[in-house]
């Protein structure tokens, strides 16, 4: 897909598949909602073929007409009432009244806005707007429903339970759901499958474990919160699992290097465990650390660490922090699966 010489987005092939959540996911401007606007049909390819039940073309093009419904990023919602919003799809296909009434009353139902059917919808703040307009969607009962930042304009509140509702009704193995999110805490935590993409190409797709666990380079690992670097030597290799060197500290890690090699090693603080006592466990990525700092974040408590003279950086709940007695200047043990460190060329 080009504009003006630019390509906005060079995709091999996306599938989406009966009954699934699907996320697509990247940064602003990676193509994401181009690709849903393709995927829909809203907006044609320079190259390429959209199949839907195996048919292309105008065929094609017909059916998801039919069976697929789009919520754009900004809902717009016209005069009158929110059963009117939400009727209006039924109507313009017209179906007979009872059926618009009874189907715009589950879908209001299902998104918690049963007791807002006779508002003006004018006067809706913006997460009712966007509920409304996902419930005018799904109304229309299709098969495929295409939500692009659906979360992206709400505050966090309002976000996270729309997040959680949308999780519950997408699930009710009537239609495939696609939703474009530059945010990965909400792909991850409702897709059955993940999209990554960025400047227009898919880097990786898959499971969200598959993604946390097998990221294919640095940025895909940031994308699941492997926000951590550091410098390491490889020093030996066995079928993926590396046995690297970080100051005077051997560990092990997984990815595809040869001894010698400098290798760039991400972690998630998250995945740092701390203990008060010894660790039974390999020595291996087994340390004692003295704590530098801590900051707290939210419900969670960021512990930078002194590891041998190599910073680590561990996330604990506040609850865990006072079980700890955490306090600057205070060692701890400090444990890190291989798993956990990935490790990448560069």
């Amino acid at each position: 897909m080009e504009v003006r010489g630019s390509r906005l987005l060079d995709v091999d092939r996306v599938q989406v598949r009966g009954g699934e959540i699907l996320a697509v996911l990247g940064p602003n401007g990676a193509g994401k909602s181009t690709l849903l606007r393709v995927l829909a049909m809203l907006q044609p390819a320079d190259s390429g073929t959209v199949r839907f039940r195996d048919k292309s073309g105008r065929e094609a093009d017909t059916m998801l007409r039919r069976e697929c419904a789009f919520v754009f990023q900004r809902p717009h919602l016209w005069a009158g009432s929110v059963r009117q919003n939400i009727e209006l799809g039924l109507r313009l296909r017209r179906a007979p009244p009872g059926v618009r009434r009874a189907r715009a009353s589950e879908a209001a139902e299902n998104l918690g806005i049963a007791n807002l059917l006779d508002r003006d919808a004018r006067s809706l703040s913006g997460g009712e707007a966007q509920r409304v307009a996902i419930a005018r969607a799904m109304a229309l009962d299709p098969s495929i429903l295409c939500l692009d930042e659906p979360a992206s304009n709400l505050d966090a509140m309002a976000r996270t339970a729309l997040i959680e509702d949308l999780d519950r009704v997408a699930r009710d193995g009537r239609h495939a759901t696609v939703i474009a999110t530059h945010d990965r805490a909400d792909a991850f935590s409702i897709a059955d499958r993940v999209v990554v993409l960025r400047n227009g190409r898919i880097v990786q797709s898959g499971r969200p474990e598959d993604l946390f666990e097998n990221p294919v380079d640095p940025f895909i690992a940031a994308v699941t919160g492997a926000e951590l670097s550091f410098k390491a030597t490889v020093e030996n290799s066995d079928e993926g699992l590396l046995r690297i060197r970080v100051g005077a500290s051997d560990f092990s890690a997984v990815g595809s290097a040869g001894p010698g090699d400098t290798v760039r090693v991400v972690y998630r603080p998250e995945d740092l465990f701390l203990s008060r006592v010894p660790i039974e466990a390999s020595p291996r990525n087994r340390f004692r650390a003295r704590v530098t700092e801590i900051r707290t974040a939210g419900s969670l408590e960021r512990v930078r660490l002194d590891g041998d003279g190599h910073p680590w950086v561990a996330v604990v709940t506040r609850a865990a922090a006072d079980e700890l007695s955490l306090e600057v200047g205070k060692e701890i043990w400090v444990q890190v699966k291989a798993t956990a460190l990935h490790a990448f060329h560069g």
